[in-house]
């Protein structure tokens, strides 16, 4: 690489390989996010051209550090060189809605709207994308209708949902169940999820979180433990021992078995941008620290923040 920049720098025509170094530096830079290496990523961005692509994995970074002003704007810019692009949409519309959580009400309600709109657009462009038409489902399960939302409107995308992916279907249906306090239906449609599932580990800790809410303490740890005997058999669902973990500490149960499903992501599974490593050491250093491992709980802090430094959660550690 350094040898195909110097050629560059020096006028030599090398073809097609001047093309491809935009690529090569943004696909690097998406493995650094995968790998949950905030601050390596972002210093990979800084020497690549301004494109969509490179606006759009600059928001996702700052999506992951819980910098949502930023993610705003990178993904504005992204939707603005490239409106036709799903992705570009629905991250936008993620940053707005974790923006609305964090501001006044007033504000909150502006950028609800938004979020609804970008949302919407990001499910006509793509109208066969699982992930747009949850995300979508979700906020119109979840937001009051004066922003757009309504279980009406949610449970519309059901069946056009099933059609792509059953289990996110029933995990759909059971977020509307649950919001209309129908506990019984929530709490059937998890269960169905876990049977219809590729990854079978990420519905149970869906199903764990229901529990929670529900303080049935003992049916949160068989789904917890259910949920954990997926991932090991399934590669491809680290992300779930995060999600089970989170269970855990909210639920104040089982610290033991939230410290070794955090461990083990980090040292055996694929890492990726939905449980980023810099999130996963926070956790587990709370989760030392509250078990009396107080070395462990700087050790974790210190490896969080030598991957995102700007990463606030963990700069907020005091032990």
């Amino acid at each position: 690489m350094k040898t195909l920049v110097a050629v560059v720098t020096l006028g030599v025509c090398i073809g097609a390989g001047a093309a491809d170094l935009p690529k090569s530096g943004l696909a690097q830079a998406d493995a650094a996010l995968q790998a949950g290496e905030a601050d390596r990523a972002l210093s990979m961005l800084s020497g690549v051209p301004s494109s969509a692509e490179a606006h759009l994995l600059r928001c996702r970074v700052y999506f992951s550090e819980e910098r949502w002003d930023d993610a705003v704007s990178e993904c504005e810019t992204a939707v603005r060189l490239e409106g036709q692009n799903a992705q570009n949409h629905l991250w936008l519309a993620r940053a707005l809605g974790e923006k609305a959580d964090a501001v006044s009400f007033v504000s909150a309600f502006n950028l609800a709207k938004r979020a609804r709109a970008e949302f919407e657009q990001a499910a006509s462009l793509d109208p066969r994308s699982g992930e747009a038409l949850t995300d979508l489902g979700e906020f119109y399960s979840s937001a009051p209708g004066v922003v757009g939302g309504g279980n009406d409107k949610a449970q519309g995308l059901v069946s056009q949902l099933a059609k792509i992916d059953a289990a996110r279907a029933h995990i759909l249906q059971a977020r509307i169940a649950f919001n209309t306090k129908d506990y019984g239906t929530a709490e059937r449609e998890f269960k169905l999820a876990t049977t219809t599932s590729a990854h079978p580990a990420f519905p149970w800790m869906a199903l764990a979180s229901f529990y929670r809410k529900r303080e049935r303490w003992n049916e949160m740890q068989t789904a917890v433990d259910s949920g954990y005997r997926a991932a090991q058999r399934d590669r491809a669902a680290g992300v779930a021992l995060y999600n089970g973990a989170t269970v855990l500490v909210k639920g104040k149960r089982n610290l033991a078995l939230a410290e070794k499903m955090l461990e083990e992501y980090l040292a055996d599974y694929s890492k990726s941008e939905e449980a980023p490593a810099f999130q996963v050491h926070t956790l587990l250093a709370r989760v030392k620290a509250q078990l009396g491992n107080k070395d462990g709980a700087r050790q974790e802090k210190a490896a969080a923040l030598s991957l995102a430094r700007d990463f606030k959660p963990a700069m907020g550690l005091s032990f």
